[in-house]
């Protein structure tokens, strides 16, 4: 793993500038990481843009089948998907010009996070957006 990929520059500068963030693998289960987090960044005041096609709602908010479906430009990908299908969503990101990627802890995919990063993303992986969140922001 790039340690540019853990820049606490680029970290700080997500979190303190992005409004929009998709959160793909969402879950509807209120005890899942993803849902916690979705939620956790909801109630900070993000737009969150959930993303799971097995789901309709989560937390009041409409959900996603892909970020292409995502209205608005999404400024943070969060991904809570095992590292092996990584590729597909981080296809996705670059095609809708989203502003980041960021893989949750666990999660690692060499190969598509250097083809975002040379597509001009922001790449994050192996860091947990929420814990960033609370420790940048109070």
């Amino acid at each position: 793993m790039h340690p540019q990929w853990q820049d606490p520059e680029v970290i700080a500068r997500l979190v303190r500038t992005a409004r929009t963030v998709a959160v793909v693998g969402v879950s509807a289960r209120p005890d899942r990481p993803s849902h916690q987090i979705a939620h956790y960044l909801h109630r900070q005041g993000l737009r969150v843009f959930p993303v799971n096609p097995a789901l309709r709602e989560v937390f009041g908010l409409q959900v996603y089948p892909d970020l292409a479906a995502v209205p608005e430009h999404i400024d943070i990908v969060d991904v809570f998907r095992r590292s092996e299908v990584v590729a597909p969503v981080a296809e996705q990101a670059i095609e809708v010009k989203a502003g980041a990627l960021w893989l949750q802890l666990g999660i690692e995919d060499e190969a598509s996070c250097a083809k975002a990063a040379a597509a001009g993303l922001d790449v994050v992986v192996n860091r947990c957006l929420m814990v960033d969140h609370r420790n940048l922001t109070g």
